[in-house]
């Protein structure tokens, strides 16, 4: 019968129970279940959304130590059994888990529905350890049985309730621990900038207060779109006030401040968690921004620095904020800190270096009848200009006027502008005095055109000697050859703090004449009469037909080009297509914005903005040829390849003159590369429709770079248009200034002021720099290794003549030699991956294995053995790069890594716990080469 059957069943069961007693008792075992959470591959955690139970006779999975909060996130997430102790001291076993965006805790099983069985990460106040809340304290006696190192308790709510818990090691209490806290560095940092403004402690806060401070916190981001969210939360509660709670404060401020690349990037490198460690952020440093030789103690800095939160800086972790305000930092600018002080040679002649040169930037309108203002000649000195060009009249009264020659109707002009007062000669002396060397040091150059009576000279040259004094430089002591030319002209070192005047002399026989110096007189293309028409530009016609003749002049004469004077605008002509024929001094309008002068202020940043930029070597020294029209490889330069990743631009602001007030914008970037026509190149990004002010781009191009010193990169962005595109903001660099790594280009508008705010995040790979351009920082005062530092075999004189004259011969073919051992191994890799070649391997893997993953985590590649060696084979279709990253990468000689020609293949997939051969066949490229990397030794 069915009575009999179930009390069979229960003897059954119970005769199992207590033979199951006996074995316990017999053999002294301790059994307990845990959860074993694999840290080696998180993939296996769950199985069909249930979770994963062994036996175990510790405490704690014995596959690998927990060593990182990164590692409890991870054990977390997998979930283990916790004890849960209530008020009326009753315990109950339940099974704990973190959500895996890290944002509540949830336990099973529960009476409550899923829904309520959780406990959101926000709500979270503090955690404590032992049994030091009222439950514990209150049931003292009845829970003593229960360890102490293993009891904390999770404070949470507005009414500061206790969740108590008890592990069942002390380890595992440690881990939760840990890991709640670090959750707690966003919240906990939120809650006390909250509490700042939340004056009367009541939890609330105005809508105004809470706007501004999100604000504050998260620098550029605009008020409206705070206001915004707030107002739909509100909706959402149906709240009938405007009050903001801390959870609501908290919750706009994550939606809105939370950048999804930072975000990508930091669960990239942090291997799927959101904190970095001093080891972390080394590898990343060393790997990505170029800085071989960066320090653990130095990553500690930079985590005290930017790190928002308290708890974070005390435990060394730098979270999503933290990151955040870094990558935005200037440390992480694409210029390159070295160029913004004085960094290059300036002891060699003033012809060895291009100049920053200003033309009739003191004229305010056109410039035929522009009205001269003494403003334009104070922002080209404090831009860092160091050749001012000034037109001089006769005037009134025998002074001596600022600015063009009108004619013979000067009354006529004065009486055009007769509210406006006339600007002597003398004033703007003045204003050049005070403002000479505020900005720069290295010597200023005045340039006299003047058409005036030999009375007015003598008061011009008096006023010169009078405001100048002993800044004025006076040529007496200066060498000069029989032709009256100097043979060495002196360096900007020497003339630190002087001015120089700069005219052409009346020849001898006109001495004390009437005769009068243009403008067009002294320009390259100047001469016959000047009330003619003027011929077509010299200089033009040279830097097309003589290249090479017009750069060998340059080597020894400083050579000025300006803009048209039969113009009526103020416009700029192109001075890339000058300084590529050797041009010091091209002279630019300053008042004129465009992309002639953005090119212009990229060029003078490379040297601190001191207006003075060290020219190519091959424009220098007195034996090489280098020719303007170069469409090619330049002899004695090695190409380079530029790589750009485009990823995101933030706070973008509307066109200036934009339409209506709610207009979105559609904007894209445009990359341009200027220098030698072989090297001139523009690509551009997608148009990111309806996108706002914070687009995602995540777009990669190549250039190719053959004349490093003369190549600039401009960024330009543009509000996508039917009928004309709009100047959102660019920035232009010379390409000698860039920075490898991730980088915060910071954007100008169209008058060269920076946006506040404003910029675009992008990643620079240079490659094939080795043995050319200049040395690039790779520490905080660290200088790459190249091919100077290799070690060649040397060969000894005999003093037999014969045999060392056959030896001699020798010792190129055995310098190749070394140079081919050395770039045949792995230099190639390096110059691939944008590392230096003191780079380690370990780096470059890591560096392969981060552009080969997407942000959603997908590999574009998988490991695979070919004849026990590892190569790469694409999954995908990959772009031409990422193929040539892949290539270089199957030509390292792997026999380097492992000693003993054991096959590398074999030992990597060991490396990486894979032990039969289903497994060895197909391998997830992050995983292994993680694994490798964190075994490896260098």
């Amino acid at each position: 019968s069915t009575g009999e059957r179930r009390v069979s069943f229960i003897s059954g069961a119970l005769l199992l129970f207590v033979a199951f007693l006996l074995l316990i008792r017999k053999t002294k075992l301790c059994f307990c279940f845990l959860v074993s959470v694999s840290l080696q591959d998180p993939s296996v955690q769950k199985v069909g959304g249930g979770r994963k139970k062994t036996v175990s006779f510790s405490s704690m999975p014995s596959e690998k130590k927990v060593s990182s909060a990164a590692d409890c996130l991870a054990f977390m997430q997998g979930g283990c059994e916790l004890k849960k102790i209530r008020p009326n001291s009753r315990v109950y076993c339940r099974f704990y888990t973190l959500d895996a965006d890290l944002s509540c805790l949830r336990w099973e099983p529960s009476k409550k529905d899923a829904d309520r069985a959780r406990l959101d990460v926000s709500s979270i106040r503090e955690v404590r350890t032992g049994k030091s809340t009222e439950t514990f304290l209150h049931n003292g006696p009845l829970l003593e049985h229960l360890a102490e190192e293993a009891a904390f308790s999770i404070i949470h709510g507005d009414e500061y309730q206790s969740l108590d818990l008890v592990a069942l090691s002390a380890d595992v209490a440690n881990i939760w621990v840990t890991g709640l806290r670090y959750l707690l560095m966003r919240s906990e940092w939120l809650a006390a900038e909250f509490a700042l403004v939340d004056e009367d402690g009541y939890g609330i806060v105005s809508e105004d207060v809470a706007v501004a401070t999100v604000c504050k916190l998260c620098p550029g981001i605009k008020e409206a779109k705070v206001r915004l969210r707030f107002k739909e939360i509100q909706r959402s509660k149906e709240k009938l006030t405007s009050h903001v709670t801390r959870e609501e404060f908290q919750e706009a401020y994550c939606e809105l401040c939370t950048r999804p690349d930072v975000y990508f990037l930091l669960v990239q490198l942090s291997q799927d968690r959101e904190c970095l460690d001093p080891q972390d952020l080394r590898l990343f440093l060393e790997t990505e921004q170029g800085l071989s030789l960066a320090t653990t103690e130095g990553c500690w800095e930079l985590l005290k620095r930017y790190e928002p939160s308290a708890q974070g800086r005390e435990r060394g972790l730098l979270g999503l904020d933290g990151f955040a305000r870094y990558l935005q930092s200037p440390e992480c600018q694409l210029l390159d800190p070295e160029h913004l002080g004085v960094c290059q040679d300036m002891n060699l002649p003033l012809s060895h270096y291009y100049i920053s040169t200003s033309y009739r930037s003191y004229l305010l309108d056109d410039q035929v009848h522009g009205r001269a203002d003494l403003g334009g000649l104070t922002k080209a000195l404090q831009s860092g200009c160091r050749c001012l060009e000034l037109g001089i009249t006769d005037g009134p009264e025998g002074e001596p006027l600022l600015g063009v020659d009108y004619g013979p109707d000067i009354s006529r002009h004065h009486h055009h502008h007769h509210h406006h007062a006339p600007v002597t000669i003398r004033s703007a002396l003045e204003v050049v005095n005070k403002y000479a060397f505020l900005t720069s040091q290295y010597p200023l150059l005045l340039y006299l055109c003047h058409r005036c009576s030999p009375g007015q000279q003598r008061t011009m040259a008096h006023h010169l000697k009078k405001v100048f004094g002993s800044r004025l430089y006076k040529p007496e002591a200066l060498h000069v050859s029989l032709g009256g030319r100097a043979t060495t002209l002196p360096s900007p070192e020497q003339l630190k703090g002087r001015i120089l005047i700069v005219g052409k002399k009346l020849p001898p026989e006109e001495d004390g004449s009437d005769g009068e110096v243009s403008e067009e007189d002294e320009e390259i293309g100047g001469g016959g009469n000047k009330q003619s028409q003027s011929p077509p530009r010299e200089a033009g016609r040279l830097t097309s037909e003589s290249p090479e003749d017009l750069v060998q002049f340059t080597k020894r004469t400083l050579t000025r080009v300006r803009p048209s004077s039969v113009r009526l605008d103020s416009s700029n002509p192109n001075p890339q297509g000058y300084w590529k024929g050797g041009v010091q001094l091209v002279a630019l309008n300053q008042q004129t914005p465009g992309a002639m002068l953005d090119l212009h202020r990229g060029r003078f940043s490379q040297n601190g903005g001191c207006g003075y930029v060290l020219r190519p070597a091959v424009m220098r020294d007195a034996v090489s040829y280098f020719s303007a029209h170069t469409h090619g490889c330049v002899p004695g330069v090695p190409p380079q390849t530029l790589r750009i990743k485009v990823i995101s631009a933030h706070n973008l602001p509307k066109p200036q003159g934009s339409g209506a007030k709610g207009e979105v914008i559609d904007p894209y970037v445009v990359l341009e590369v200027h220098g030698v026509p072989a090297d001139c190149a523009e690509q551009r990004t997608r148009t990111a429709a309806q996108n706002q002010d914070e687009p995602m781009f995540d777009e990669t191009f190549e250039f190719q770079v053959n004349m490093p010193e003369l190549a600039l990169l401009r960024f330009v962005v543009l509000d996508d248009d039917y009928i004309g595109d709009d100047f959102i903001g660019q920035y232009s660099v010379a390409f000698e200034c860039l920075q490898p790594g991730y980088r915060n280009v910071p954007l100008l508008g169209l008058a060269g002021d920076p946006l506040p705010h404003t910029s675009l995040f992008v990643h620079v790979a240079v490659t094939n720099r080795r043995g050319g351009g200049k040395a690039q920082r790779r520490g905080l005062s660290v200088r790459r290794v190249g091919r100077r530092g290799r070690e060649y075999v040397s060969l000894r004189h005999t003093g037999i003549k014969a045999l060392d004259e056959v030896f001699k011969q020798a010792s190129g073919p055995i310098k190749e030699a070394t140079d081919l051992r050395e770039d045949c191994s792995t230099a190639s890799f390096k110059d691939q991956c944008g590392l230096p070649t003191v780079a380690k391997l370990k780096q470059c893997i890591q560096s392969l294995a981060t552009r080969l993953q997407s942000p959603e985590g997908a590999m574009g590649a998988a490991m695979v053995l070919r004849e026990g060696y590892p190569c790469l084979e694409p999954l995908v279709s990959l772009s031409e790069a990422t193929r040539k990253l892949l290539s270089a990468y199957d030509t390292v000689s792997m026999s380097e890594i492992i000693a003993n020609g054991t096959k590398v293949g074999e030992i990597l997939i060991l490396l990486a716990g894979k032990k039969n051969t289903k497994q060895r066949k197909q391998t997830p490229l992050m995983y292994l080469f993680y694994k490798f990397v964190e075994r490896a030794t260098d």
